[in-house]
């Protein structure tokens, strides 16, 4: 076959030789190299590859073609592993598609939630070998649970780093007097890197993200919650240097952690942390070598003595909500039923978190609840149809105590008119009822009474919580920097304001006020506990 060259008229020849255009990408291992002619060496130091990676749709391409040759020739396979990905679909499960007119703009999805946001998207959704059902909805979700967590506590530190010109170059966190939490984040940290780079090297992404974003997680709503008053502290302490450096160091890590998978906040959050302080360090996250798990600051008895303590705070923070007692009144004591006692410095962060005075542990909180026994019909019926009435009245007199005997024997037994009927524990319907005074919640093995008797003590001291609130929020409406200091004025209610005297050492300390007075009716009226009063802050 001859045709002429479009470009000079010349005749030109077809080759006879014509082979399938997918041989090109099976002989990429080694025509890229231009072995065997040259470059013998090179080729034989990445041959095989440790991974290749494309869409499914490949199978029958790449994946094959690699494959066939290679064994032809080499006799073993190019690659080590692969990595199939699923192909995208709608939020509906459908292929995406121009014809169905559900197909999604990449360009118009990157302007609308970021790069950032997508690719954690698909790291986390699932497997990268199943389908993935694109939609908003899950973008944003994702990007609120993970990637605004970190940058808000990114942000924190920044705001306050700033307000005391902390430099993290001037110290060394093997120097710092570490508290119980510094060095529980900083085990934390550790066990998460260890766990992101084995799920890695194993091509368990969802598993990594996840190690990454529950470490996120509980650096913002734990660590950093519950230490925000280190960094309120004026001056600098050898307390305040370490908060910084421990939650420094974290944020470092987190980043260098997480490059690979949402490389421009990485970036971001590792060019102000790190560049800003320390001009030899290399320009760009993306240089910096993969984090390194410090073995000897990893302490599992400590992450399980704070798993303990998470699980009952959880807990009791369901008993107040079920008892409708605001987390800002305190309460005196919670009874706690569970496998593990702590002990010391984690009955303190038990008792912060939940406002209470007291934290007893108990060997069985049965005493604290009541139960109603019913018959299961779906399985009581088939049994004992003709004896139902005569069960449910035998049940309905049960004493709480008769759950004791069913836990301990698994049955419960009774002799009834019509014959001795025992009923197992598929077939008892158990239903708890509050006793007065108390609120009860369990779960996982673990079990929190509640004490919700208030006596005046614990009333004006919950009033007091309250207001103080109220005037922390006057501050942030009014736009005052965290360190200025106020007055405040009180008027409309003579009881609130000799509350507020009475306890003004406790609440100006805790809002930075200079003075408590009486007011003259300007400001904003609250209703704390019933009280009605009007409220005015002033910067000094």
């Amino acid at each position: 076959i001859t045709f002429p060259c479009p470009k000079c008229g010349k005749e030109m020849h077809r080759v006879p030789e014509v082979i399938d255009c997918w041989f090109d990408s099976g002989a990429m291992p080694f025509a890229q190299w231009h072995y065997p002619f040259e470059n013998k060496e090179i080729f034989e130091e990445n041959f095989p590859a440790n991974f290749i990676s494309e869409a499914v749709d490949q199978t029958r391409g790449w994946f094959y073609s690699l494959m066939a040759i290679s064994t032809l020739l080499f006799d073993k396979s190019p690659y080590k592993n692969v990595i199939v990905l699923g192909l995208v679909q709608d939020e509906n499960g459908q292929k995406m598609s121009k014809s169905k007119g559900n197909a999604v703009d990449p360009f118009d999805a990157l302007e609308s939630y970021g790069a950032d946001a997508i690719r954690w998207y698909f790291y986390t959704n699932s497997a990268p070998w199943l389908p993935n059902r694109f939609h908003g909805k899950a973008v944003v979700e994702g990007q609120r649970k993970f990637m605004s967590t970190l940058w808000n506590t990114y942000a924190f530190y920044v705001l306050y780093a700033n307000i005391d010109k902390f430099d993290p170059s001037k110290y060394n966190i093997d120097e710092c007097k570490l508290t119980v939490m510094d060095k529980w984040l900083l085990s934390k940290l550790n066990s998460m890197v260890k766990t992101v780079d084995e799920n890695l090297s194993n091509y368990r992404i969802p598993e990594a993200a996840k190690a990454l974003q529950e470490f996120t997680d509980e650096m913002s709503n734990w660590y950093v919650r519950r230490g925000r008053e280190r960094y309120w502290v004026q001056g600098e302490t050898d307390d305040k240097t370490a908060a910084y450096m421990t939650l420094y160091t974290a944020l470092v890590t987190t980043a260098k952690t997480a490059a690979p998978m949402v490389p421009f906040m990485a970036e971001a959050i590792y060019r102000n942390l790190v560049c800003n302080v320390d001009k030899s360090a290399p320009e760009s996250v993306h240089l910096c070598e993969f984090p390194v798990v410090q073995e000897n600051l990893i302490d599992k008895d400590l992450e399980k003595n704070m798993d303990e303590v998470v699980d009952i705070v959880v807990l009791g923070r369901a008993a107040r909500n079920g008892s409708n007692m605001k987390n800002r009144q305190p309460l005196n004591t919670m009874f706690v039923q569970c496998d593990k006692k702590v002990e010391g410095y984690f009955i303190d962060i038990i008792r912060e978190e939940l406002n209470v005075k007291n934290v007893d542990f108990v060997e069985d909180a049965s005493s604290f609840v009541s139960y109603v026994f019913k018959p299961q019909l779906r399985t009581v019926g088939p049994k004992y149809g003709k004896q139902l009435n005569e069960i449910r009245e035998a049940l309905a007199g049960l004493e709480s105590s008769a759950k004791a005997t069913l836990d301990a024997e698994g049955k419960l037994t009774f002799d009834l008119p019509g014959g001795v009927v025992e009923l197992t524990a598929e077939d008892i319907l158990l239903e708890t009822k509050q006793k007065e005074g108390v609120f009860t919640v369990s779960d996982k093995g673990v079990t929190v009474a509640l004490d919700t008797e208030l006596t005046p003590e614990l009333i004006e001291e919950g009033f007091v919580k309250e207001l103080i609130s109220k005037i922390q929020t006057m501050r942030k409406d009014s736009d005052f920097n965290v360190m200025d200091r106020i007055t405040v004025a009180l008027s409309g209610n003579a009881k609130v304001l000799d509350l507020a005297k009475k306890n003004e050492e406790t609440i100006s300390t805790v809002v930075l006020s200079d003075a408590i007075t009486e007011g003259t009716g300007d400001g904003k009226e609250w209703d704390i506990n019933g009280e009605k009063v009007v409220i005015s802050v002033t910067r000094v």
